[in-house]
């Protein structure tokens, strides 16, 4: 989760769901980033599927041109899905969707995602960027993307949760 110190617009007040990271470096998601585009418009056979608000979101600055769909599974093994944690994972969207009840309980399709190189994600946390903070089942399929950044602070012990009431421009405080 980006800090007020992120200092890259692309993140500004960001809440990204890390994929992966290893060796070769870090690749996520940012939660909260909706855009305005309908999913209708970009996939429309996957726009009676996808989760309210059903517009395309933001994953990130990292092939924008690239759409990618995060679904939670309905149940064992549905079709056209890799599950990455829990019942949380990929959704093939090169496969059409089947035209009963969607298999998952919720969907949403990202264009870009984020990525760090080897060693970065690790450097930006310790120069104080970025939070690492679990993940809450619920924060994928938020029906309020807008106020994500906000709650998961909310949710925080400590002083960490002090920051959900930081200002966006802090010199305006």
């Amino acid at each position: 989760m980006a800090t007020p110190l992120i200092g890259d617009p692309s993140f500004e007040r960001t809440v990204v769901l890390l994929l992966e990271h290893g060796a070769e470096g870090a690749f996520g998601m940012i939660l909260n980033r909706p855009s305005d585009v309908p999913v209708g418009e970009v996939a429309p056979e996957w726009a009676h599927q996808v989760s309210a608000p059903a517009v395309l979101f933001i994953g990130g600055p990292v092939r924008s041109d690239h759409v990618s769909g995060l679904a939670r599974a309905r149940g064992q093994d549905p079709e056209h899905f890799e599950a990455i944690i829990g019942d949380l994972g990929t959704v093939d969207l090169h496969q059409q969707p089947g035209d009963g009840a969607p298999a998952w309980d919720g969907l949403r399709l990202f264009a870009g995602s984020a990525g760090w190189a080897p060693g970065q994600l690790e450097d930006e946390i310790a120069e104080g960027a970025w939070w690492a903070l679990d993940a809450d089942s619920g924060d994928v399929m938020t029906t309020r993307p807008d106020d994500l950044w906000v709650s998961v602070l909310r949710r925080q012990p400590g002083e960490l949760a002090w920051f959900a009431n930081c200002p966006r421009d802090p010199s305006a405080n």
